[in-house]
């Protein structure tokens, strides 16, 4: 299971970069007066000239959101270079370094300085760092859980885990909830029952990849009585709002209800969705871990190349049907080989 780290969590300290231009009057003036200026780019482009004009007045959070903008948009070396310059003074500098150092994001990656930054925050007495400090532990966790800067050691990962996940907290990081309930669904011997409860812990705090996570453990009767309602309504809901692995488990069930023609218009659009260039975007948007974005998407190939192949719902195409079989093989040949055994024994 390969993991993300943690997103900058909200500042109660009312320091984002939207709170921030919201309340510049300057901003607010020039978008009534330049309605028709609205593209993202005048937009950046005016947000930093305002930054700029604040750090010439000496504001010292202006230096940390003209970072926070140059590493939303992914210009990573000038966010490095702005965060250097105020770590010792900006807590959220310093967490934004440990993700760029251990995810290589605008310099060489080096895990070690990354976890080196994450444990200065979760060890900082100072109360504008206690924001940070559950995310801090999750990625903390990460580096231990893969072995990237510190020892590998799942028991510390998960001591780290359940610390950041806070009893549920939803101010905690909601991220540590839902790899609680990834963790104790994939290590062995599995925990089903710890599994759910922190799936249901995270969902409850609005996490995307815990809510399909629900729908499959409600489907399947894992750590929880099987209930097909309650999963169909968790994998739906997931799947509208963009979760990629329900969407895959969804054109599943649609094939083995016989809605083949549902089927084949949910199938084909996930199916066509750009491997370069959509699951990082859908892992950013969603915060779903690529892994199972990709799952999603060999599962709906494979089942669309089904439908072709026997012209379920849809004209007849061998030659298309190879197209996604082959697709569905090259995202993810574990599944692809698991369900074309299942086709094997006349199961599909």
């Amino acid at each position: 299971m390969k993991l993300t780290c943690e997103k900058l969590p909200k500042n109660p300290f009312n320091t984002s970069l939207s709170q921030y231009a919201a309340k510049n009057q300057m901003l607010i003036q020039w978008l009534k007066e330049k309605t028709d200026h609205y593209s993202h780019a005048n937009l950046v482009d005016k947000a930093l000239q305002t930054l700029k004009e604040r750090i010439r007045r000496g504001d010292a959070m202006a230096y940390f959101l003209r970072g926070q903008l140059y590493f939303e948009e992914g210009w990573y070396e000038e966010a490095l270079e702005q965060f250097e310059e105020i770590k010792e003074k900006d807590h959220q500098a310093t967490y934004q370094l440990g993700v760029m150092y251990y995810d290589g994001l605008g310099t060489a990656t080096n895990a070690e300085k990354g976890v080196e930054y994450m444990k200065k925050i979760i060890d900082s007495p100072c109360p504008k760092a206690r924001h940070l400090q559950f995310a801090a532990a999750y990625n903390l966790g990460r580096a231990h859980y893969e072995g990237n800067g510190v020892h590998r050691s799942d028991e510390e990962a998960e001591r780290l885990w359940l610390f950041a996940a806070d009893n549920g907290n939803p101010k905690a990081s909601v991220k540590a909830q839902c790899i609680l309930g990834l963790y104790y669904s994939t290590k062995e011997p599995k925990e089903l029952e710890k599994a759910f409860y922190w799936h249901s812990e995270a969902c409850g705090n609005g996490n995307l990849e815990s809510q399909g996570a629900l729908g499959l453990m409600y489907f399947y009767g894992q750590g929880i009585p099987q209930n097909t309602e309650a999963a169909l309504h968790c994998l739906t809901e997931a799947a509208g709002r963009g979760n990629v692995y329900a969407q895959g488990h969804l054109v599943e069930y649609y094939y083995k209800m016989k809605f083949f023609t549902k089927c084949v218009a949910f199938s084909k659009r996930i199916a066509d969705y750009d491997e370069v260039h959509d699951i990082p975007m859908i892992a950013q948007v969603t915060d779903c871990l690529p892994e199972f974005i990709t799952r999603g998407m060999a599962m709906a190939s494979f089942y669309y190349a089904r439908c072709l192949q026997l012209g379920l719902g849809i004209t007849k195409d061998e030659a298309t049907a190879n197209h996604y079989y082959s697709q569905a093989c090259r995202l993810n040949p574990a599944l692809a080989n698991e369900l074309h055994t299942l086709l094997i024994h006349q199961k599909i």
